[in-house]
């Protein structure tokens, strides 16, 4: 997460977990975070050219005012008094207006090196296998992405200026006082840690102050988070809870309250012991001038005294940045340490260099001896052999848990095997080009997924360039052309954020659509009607039987029909293939398909009958259509 870098009581301290995180800062790395800058040099060269006019143009007005007030107020020199004024005002205004362009350069760098990194980001993302999705964070890869990259802009735009522009002004401050007098000079430089010490006591005071407070505060969005959701407040509801939920808030509201005002009230007395500090230095500046001028007939006038005064007030927050900079260059470079830790992450599933593109598909699978492991402690698939000829359809069954997913998720190379091979049109997955690959392997999962857009959005998202013809030929393929036309606005239908508009079976009906808009060689349905009624199921089973005819297809299934529609069906435990063959030969003998025929299957189709007996008038089409297939799964 990035963490904000800024100045002021607290900001010089780093927590726990960041002392605990800091990266080794080592030159490699160094190098490797100006290696982001090294494109734009040009551009810093201007960035430091105006940090450093302008940190000497800011201290121009405070030495000019010694000679506004020798020559022009002492001296009686009205002309001079002008002059000066208009002087110092024209400096104080060009200052400005470089610190404005050095502002805008600044932040035009800052800006196009974090869109090279959240395109480098997202590029490399992109390339990630399925592995680095499933066992990652979610929250943690956005982060990395938008947090982390963010707070770059802050590095150079906040870390790098401040290290830069203080180190120059007082550089220029110090030579000015000491060209002044150099034992006013040494008296100021003296008082500079009485200004610092309490600095850095009040901000660690407070800091741990605000950090309670923080952690407090989360406690408290935790419980809002808790008992303000929808599914919060009715647990809360149906257990009777409202008392006990407000006192649990009201204690840690009042906790919160009590840790905000003691670090209100901390940074007060800081600021009042802060005042009180500051104003040491000029006061002994006043009364050892006043003395070199009264004693010992110095050339020191009142003008050089108010000089001196002046710069000294320029040299205390440039060192206290600098004093505090450290941290800030600890962030920071843990900062860049994340994200180079996620650039680092090799790409697991490598495009060939010279990737394969057949001329023909026709969508044949063929696993030869496959192993493949999530994790080296648990064996998923063990020596997995079988062959899908192009134009014919298999149905994989088995106990949850048993592989069927991730046979499935091999064959588009979302992983790769351990040992073994899996072939698409007899050629290693692995030798072929992963763009062509994928294009012809189409996927129905159980969990749809829908973008916050239109139906026809969601559509075009497997072919852009679709006609509306197309769209309504895939949409009445998947039976959902209905739905649609009674819907007011048709293909152009909000569907919400991940589809919530819709129920379960118009989404994946939808998904189904979608996956035929694709025209893929091969068709893979994983368990497509398993989260669903059944009225749902029997559309989204009237679209897939025809369409698992048409083209090579691989059906993970639960619903008998939907497996004996299959031309053979393979049954999978414990990550081997136990079984396969015809329905009827499997059922007669007795293995793993009987049991989960007798348990799962049978019972399944049994449900479904009698919701189709109360729905369906005796005697219909629909009737004895029902009573075929039952004669069928009774075989």
């Amino acid at each position: 997460m990035a963490h904000p870098i800024g100045h002021g009581p607290g900001a010089q301290f780093m927590t726990e977990e960041e002392k605990a995180a800091q990266p080794k800062i080592t030159l490699p790395l160094i190098k490797r975070v100006f290696s982001y800058l090294t494109p734009y040099w040009k551009q810093l060269v201007l960035v430091l050219i105006c940090i450093a006019v302008s940190s000497v143009f800011t201290l121009l007005p405070s030495i000019l005012t010694g000679k506004i007030i020798d020559d022009g107020l002492i001296g009686r020199n009205l002309r001079l008094l002008i002059f000066y004024i208009v002087a110092s005002l024209a400096v104080t205004f060009a200052a400005n207006l470089i610190g404005v362009a050095e502002s805008y350069i600044n932040t035009w760098i800052a800006q196009h090196i974090t869109f090279d990194m959240r395109n480098k980001m997202f590029k490399h993302l992109q390339n990630m296998s399925q592995r680095f999705f499933t066992s990652n964070n979610q929250g943690d890869i956005i982060t990395r992405m938008t947090s982390d990259i963010d707070g770059v802009e802050s590095v150079i735009t906040s870390t790098f200026k401040s290290i830069l522009s203080n180190s120059i002004t007082l550089i220029v401050a110090l030579i000015a006082m000491f060209r002044k007098n150099w034992i006013l000079a040494l008296i100021g430089i003296a008082v500079i840690p009485l200004f610092v010490l309490p600095t850095r006591r009040a901000g660690k005071t407070r800091w741990t102050l605000t950090r309670e407070a923080q952690d407090c505060n989360d406690e408290v969005n935790g419980i809002l988070n808790e008992t303000l959701s929808v599914s919060g407040q009715l647990l809360v509801k149906l257990f009777c809870r409202e008392k006990q939920e407000y006192e649990r808030y009201e204690k840690v509201n009042d906790r919160m309250i009590r840790l905000n005002i003691k670090e209100r009230m901390a940074g007060r007395w800081f600021f009042v012991v802060l005042h009180t500090v500051t104003s040491i230095g000029p006061m002994l500046l006043y009364l050892v001038g006043g003395i070199l001028m009264m004693k010992h007939d110095s050339s020191l006038t009142v003008g050089d005294i108010t000089v001196l005064v002046a710069l000294l007030g320029k040299t205390y927050m440039p060192v206290n940045s600098l004093l505090n900079i450290q941290v800030d260059w600890m962030r920071s470079m843990a900062l860049f340490n994340r994200i180079f830790e996620y650039f680092d992450m090799p790409v697991e599933i490598n495009n060939p260099r010279f990737g394969l593109h057949p001329d023909t598909c026709t969508g044949a699978v063929e696993f030869s001896r496959v192993n493949f492991s999530y994790d080296p402690e648990r064996q998923i698939l063990k020596n997995v052999n079988f062959k899908l000829e192009g134009g014919h359809s298999m149905a994989i069954v088995g106990p949850s848990g048993s592989g069927k997913s991730t046979i499935i998720n091999l064959i588009p190379r979302l992983y790769d095997v351990d040992s073994g091979s899996v072939r698409f049109d007899g050629t290693d997955v692995r030798k072929l080009d992963l763009e062509y690959l994928r294009s012809k392997v189409g996927v129905v999962s159980q969990e749809t997924y829908l973008f916050n857009g239109t139906i026809r959005e969601n559509l075009l998202y497997a072919k852009p360039d679709a006609t509306e013809e197309e769209l309504i030929e895939a949409c009445k393929k998947a039976n959902i052309y209905d739905f649609i036309e009674n819907q007011e606005t048709g293909l152009d239908t909000m569907v919400g954020n991940r589809g919530l508009k819709l129920s379960g079976g118009e989404k994946q009906r939808i998904s189904i659509a979608r996956v035929l808009l694709k025209d893929p060689a091969l068709l893979i349905f994983d368990e497509a009607t398993s989260a669903l009624d059944s009225i749902s199921e029997s559309k989204i089973q009237d679209a897939i039987d025809p369409i698992i005819k048409e083209r090579t297809s691989i059906l993970i299934a639960h619903r008998l029909s939907t497996i004996l529609a299959a031309d053979e069906i393979y049954v999978l435990k414990d990550g081997e293939i136990v079984e396969h063959g015809q329905h009827k030969d499997l059922v007669a003998a007795g293995g793993v398909y009987t049991e989960l025929y007798e348990t799962q299957f049978k019972r399944a189709e049994a449900f479904e009958k009698e919701q189709d007996a109360e729905e369906t008038p005796e005697g219909s089409a629909e009737a004895e259509e029902s009573a075929e297939t039952e004669n069928k799964g009774e075989e």
